[in-house]
């Protein structure tokens, strides 16, 4: 069976990361997997390049030029709309032509435009389109917040800031006529997500799997280290956050900081026992200002097996995202076996077992987040047992059985 994944990059994001995985854990499985990208940063063999480096930019920013004119040239939602209107065709790309079935993952910012999709279904491949995040379910927004208006009409859009039919109106009927016109078979890679789909106006009628995100669970040892790195005290209870983009809004950056406060403020013996480790980039660093805990700093982690090592000197991985489909720092750190504290608006979930295998806090609630954090550092949980946990929910082993079940009844239909 040949298989090609499409991914707007290899390595840059939670989704290129997850993509790459798969196609690994595919090859290992006994499947000629490749994959295709227009932002290749990775050596990798199995990674191809589409498009060419002017027409791939040129893509990028029309699109991009297209939305600020149409969010009224606001640059804080520039990035969190996102179109389909420009990408590569790649029906005739040797490997496509090759493929049994073609696995569409993260195609945004100049990757695929809707019409690019419609022509690769007109080529009678089977496509299988995984899912990260809200976009596929929604007008033009990865993550709705607290906007609902995707289970019906889109229209009035807060990140466009308009009234009435807009931007969002008809990028969501251009989703809706593609999805009834192409043969497409969705992945969600959490409950969570799969559930806004069938709730949503474009997708309640499509074709649906939930496949988690395959793991390489053997990248991850959970056997605790002591000592002191890049002056992490080894005296105290490390909980550590990440993310490629620590100060994006959906991350919650000003959610960990008013926990912070909260516990300093109220909680002052909880405070003398914990030291916060943060990594990923951080445009506004001073924001580490207002952080009223003991905190270090590392900046991005390039590395698997740096982030392993960062894991197993900590006890407990922290998220204050708002919304997570499948939180991949989740995962790492409670494969490396770390307790998770996280809110649960999205597929944390799928990850934690509440009181069990980790805590789930009130929503935006910093003292929730404190007694979580209060839970982790008493809880008796093992770090064997937290990584056999991942194991046998995320094994890539077992993620990648799963895709090769459903590419095969895809060819038989």
């Amino acid at each position: 069976m040949k298989i090609v994944i499409v991914n707007h990059s290899d390595m840059q994001g939670g989704a290129a990361i997850v993509s790459l995985r798969l196609a690994h854990a595919l090859q290992e499985a006994g499947v000629d997997a490749r994959m295709l990208v227009i932002d290749k940063q990775s050596g990798d063999p199995l990674v191809g390049v589409m498009g060419s480096k002017y027409r791939n930019k040129w893509n990028f920013l029309s699109e991009r030029l297209g939305v600020f004119m149409r969010n009224g040239f606001r640059r804080d939602t520039l990035f969190k709309i996102d179109t389909g209107s420009h990408g590569i065709n790649i029906a005739a790309h040797p490997w496509v032509k090759d493929a049994d079935v073609v696995c569409l993952n993260w195609v945004n910012q100049g990757t695929l435009s809707l019409k690019n999709i419609k022509q690769l279904a007109q080529s009678g491949k089977p496509i299988v389109w995984t899912m990260h995040d809200m976009w596929n379910c929604t007008g033009v927004c990865h993550y709705s917040f607290e906007c609902e208006r995707y289970k019906d009409r889109c229209h009035s859009c807060p990140l466009l800031e308009t009234k009435g039919d807009d931007l969002s109106t008809t990028i969501q009927e251009k989703k809706r006529k593609l999805y009834e016109q192409a043969p497409i078979h969705f992945v969600a890679v959490s409950h969570w997500l799969a559930e806004c789909c069938k709730q949503s106006k474009t997708m309640s009628d499509s074709s649906l799997s939930v496949i988690y995100n395959a793991f390489p669970i053997h990248d991850f040892d959970y056997h605790r280290l002591s000592g002191n790195i890049k002056e992490i005290p080894a005296d105290k209870k490390i909980i550590v956050m990440g993310a490629r983009r620590l100060d994006v809004e959906v991350k919650g950056f000003k959610e960990l900081i008013e926990t912070t406060q909260y516990i300093a403020r109220n909680k002052p013996e909880l405070a003398s026992k914990i030291h916060l480790v943060l990594y990923g980039e951080l445009n506004n660093k001073s924001l580490l200002n207002k952080i009223e805990v003991p905190c270090t700093y590392l900046g991005s982690i390039g590395s698997t097996e740096q982030l392993s090592q960062l894991y197993r000197h900590s006890d407990i991985v922290l998220s204050t995202a708002l919304y997570e489909n499948l939180p991949g720092t989740l995962i790492e750190g409670q494969a490396s076996g770390c307790l998770p504290v996280t809110f649960g608006k999205g597929g944390q979930a799928n990850i934690v077992d509440h009181l069990k295998t980790g805590y789930i806090a009130e929503y935006k609630d910093p003292a929730s987040v404190a007694a979580g954090i209060e839970w982790a550092i008493d809880a008796n949980v093992s770090r064997e047992f937290l990584h056999n946990e991942v194991e046998r929910k995320f094994a890539a082993s077992k993620i990648a059985q799963q895709y090769i079940e459903l590419f095969n009844n895809l060819k038989t239909l």
